[in-house]
């Protein structure tokens, strides 16, 4: 058993029948009355996400949770096909079990979380940030970019990001996993 100080991002915890995983955490002192964290969990099983706050020395119940690296081969319908890299044994998962599946290039390297009393796997963890080529987006309007304009562009897993009016097809991006976003050109 754990208390309210022992939360942490990444944490999986039981509560109320289900384990989630705390997405993010604020301790708050307010200047009367006690103190708490306020949380939003991620439900592991539904990747359904909800608000909680849990009063200052809450006892919680965590998981012990065993991380291993796997590398994403190719998906199959809804289910999506993972073999560990230190064993080579294959496992499939369903597509919901992941956080960003259309940001997932085959080959990738991704963290799995098993739950360690009965190997079962939780949840899949991205790489902050992955590096995609521009397949196909409009050119950019020369005098355009006065301001911070962007414009959609599809990427080579077939997801669509909204990038700066610079970008052209055959770009290589870095975009943030957690976001969905378009952080910068990818430096060759």
């Amino acid at each position: 058993m754990a208390n309210t100080s022992d939360i942490r991002k990444g944490l999986c915890i039981r509560y109320n029948h289900d384990i989630y995983k705390i997405v993010e955490f604020l301790h708050v002192k307010p200047g009367k009355g006690p103190a708490f964290v306020r949380t939003k969990l991620k439900s592991v099983t539904t990747g359904k996400v909800l608000d909680n706050t849990f009063s200052a020395g809450h006892k919680i119940e965590d998981v012990r949770v065993e991380t291993r690296t796997y590398q994403y081969l190719y998906p199959e319908g809804e289910t999506f096909h993972f073999m560990n890299t230190e064993d080579y044994n294959q496992i499939s998962l369903p597509k919901d079990s992941l956080d960003a599946p259309e940001l997932l290039k085959e080959g990738e390297v991704v963290t799995i979380i098993f739950n360690a009393e009965d190997n079962s796997p939780l949840s899949v963890e991205m790489p902050a940030s992955v590096i995609l080529e521009v397949t196909h987006t409009e050119p950019g309007v020369k005098g355009n970019t006065a301001t911070n304009a962007t414009k959609p562009a599809t990427v080579e897993t077939g997801a669509r990001i909204n990038v700066p009016l610079f970008i052209n097809e055959g770009d290589k991006i870095k975009i943030d996993t957690e976001k969905g976003a378009y952080l910068e050109r990818a430096k060759e």
